[in-house]
């Protein structure tokens, strides 16, 4: 049995990546597309970047980090945030292994709290790192 090479529309999150341009173009004007490990480190971006409820169809679709918007940035806020990335890519990103996720304030921004995935693509084995910051807002 033949596979297809996995892709999806190449988007760049701009919460992630100053410069990003969204949707990209490629140079003969059809929508550029992410490849293999690019495209599973943009699903498990939008995934960790999406409230549970904010896809219409899919309204169990996200992870639910929003819901610490305001918490103290402490140990057990860094607990439910691992929590929170640990459930989401169980239920929806089948694709990837979670080698480790770790939680802590960001020592220059106090309101900050900056989450670390370790993962493993099943399919080739190949390993990405993927860190955001999650602004806790007055919960500093």
């Amino acid at each position: 049995m033949q596979t297809r090479p996995l892709a999806a529309l190449a988007f760049a999150h701009p919460d992630f990546d100053a410069a990003a341009p969204g949707l990209a173009a490629t140079g003969v004007g059809a929508l550029a597309l992410a490849e293999g490990p690019a495209a599973i480190r943009q699903a498990v971006l939008m995934l960790l970047s999406t409230m549970p409820g904010e896809r219409v169809r899919r309204p169990r679709y996200g992870c639910a980090l929003h819901r610490l918007a305001f918490a103290p940035n402490d140990d057990t806020t860094h607990g439910l945030a691992i929590h929170y990335v640990a459930r989401a890519l169980a239920l929806w990103e089948p694709r990837v292994q979670v080698i480790g996720i770790d939680a802590m304030a960001d020592p220059d921004r106090p309101e900050v709290m900056r989450v670390t995935l370790d993962y493993r693509i099943r399919r080739s084995g190949q390993t990405d790192q993927v860190a955001l910051g999650v602004d806790l807002g007055a919960g500093g």
